[in-house]
């Protein structure tokens, strides 16, 4: 295939982990060859390389402004877009029954679904995130559609028709079958993404089990058996807030972490939500799987009674990106989460409680900067996925904004 080329400025932080994030790397006038949209060579203006190039094959984009890879958002509750930041004053337990649950419900409407879901793409588009991992619906038709509209507006995608299944805390209006229907449909889900005319791996789908709360334990395990069979991508919530992670510990005896693990769900290809929780031990067993963590900072603001302890687990070896979560974070920008992923950082490090001393206050050596707030935005989310996105460099795919 003719290679095309670009030729822009150009920023992006490269590293192969956040601790090598200390520069986002700046090249002006870089020249981009780019062969069936993967990325072949990045020329410096000095590369003599640059005079063999046709003129006729160089889109310049220098007086556009500069060239950034694109966003990879690693955790999106799709059908929550038009209650986005609504009814954050209540817990989360709360919030689900009261508005999120009824609003989801309303995805067996496929017309209601096409609307929504095209709305979110083009504003998730617009705003730079490229590369978006969603929760859907236990709805399959809906679900489907979601992956159709990615495909067709060409976002990189991994999308989950939602298994739920516990009557306990799922209402019948809006839950499973059964634990065995939670199983089949995703299975079935699986094959239908992975088929769909001219879907190239462009669009993958993710066995979602929404989180331990709403899932049988049946559930869990036959959806971790899938996962093993199938080898696909696993994305679930995991200590996301006090409820949560206490509901857990009642039920399984050990936390949310190792019950994934005991269910099989903790794969290389699993992405956890939240993980706001985690000790030490758990982010032994999600380094030792080669798991990723979506880091919501907005959204913990509302829901999660705490901060993600991101620089620890950082420094642990744990591959972290960051999340919108849509609805529960209000705003369906990375680069506002990218921002709080700052701001978080700093509350967790200097502390809140003005009545305590000032060392007293924080967590020492919690800070993160910008660069590692914007590593985290691109390449971090990109590691957590294996996928060749998140930079500019020979062999990744040409992804860019």
């Amino acid at each position: 295939m003719t290679a095309v080329f670009f030729r822009a400025n150009l920023f992006h932080a490269p590293g192969h982990s956040a601790g090598q994030t200390t520069d986002i790397e700046r090249i002006d006038d870089a020249m981009i060859a780019v062969e069936d949209g993967m990325i072949t060579a990045v020329m410096p203006p000095d590369d003599p390389a640059r005079r063999d190039i046709d003129k006729a094959a160089v889109t310049d984009l220098r007086g556009k402004g500069a060239l950034l890879p694109g966003f990879v958002d690693l955790h999106i509750h799709a059908p929550q877009f038009p209650q986005l930041g609504n009814a954050l004053d209540v817990p989360l337990d709360v919030w689900l029954r009261t508005h999120t649950f009824p609003l989801e419900s309303r995805y067996s409407d496929l017309e209601f679904a096409d609307r929504v879901y095209r709305a979110l793409v083009h504003r998730l588009l617009a705003n730079g995130t490229t590369t978006a991992v969603y929760f859907a619906t236990i709805h399959q038709p809906a679900s489907l559609r979601l992956a159709e509209i990615c495909l067709e507006a060409g976002q990189r995608a991994l999308v989950g028709r939602v298994a739920m299944d516990l009557a306990e805390t799922c209402p019948s209006y809006y839950r499973d079958a059964s634990a065995e229907a939670s199983i089949d449909d995703t299975a079935d889900f699986l094959h239908a993404v992975s088929a769909m005319p001219g879907n190239n791996g462009q669009v993958m789908p993710v066995i979602t089990p929404r989180f331990i709360p709403t899932c049988s334990d049946a559930a869990l395990r036959g959806l971790g058996d899938l996962a093993a069979e199938t080898g696909a991508h696993v994305q679930t919530h995991c200590s996301e807030d006090d409820w949560e992670h206490a509901h857990v510990q009642r039920r399984c005896g050990m936390s949310d972490t190792a019950a994934l693990q005991d269910f099989g769900l903790l794969t290389d290809k699993t992405i956890l939500a939240h993980s706001t929780f985690i000790d030490d031990d758990d982010m032994a067993m999600i380094a030792a799987a080669g798991s990723g963590v979506a880091h919501c900072p907005l959204s913990n603001v509302f829901f999660s009674n705490a901060v993600f302890p991101l620089r620890r687990a950082l420094e642990k070896g744990l591959h972290v990106g960051l999340g919108t979560d849509i609805s529960g974070g209000p705003a369906a920008s990375l680069m506002d989460t990218a921002r709080m992923t700052v701001i978080a950082s700093r509350m967790l490090e200097e502390g809140v409680d003005a009545s305590l001393r000032a060392g007293a206050r924080g967590v020492p050596s919690s800070r993160v900067d910008f660069r590692t707030a914007f590593w985290l935005a691109t390449m971090g989310g990109a590691q957590a996925l294996d996928l060749p996105v998140g930079c500019f460099a020979p062999g990744r795919q040409f992804d860019a904004m």
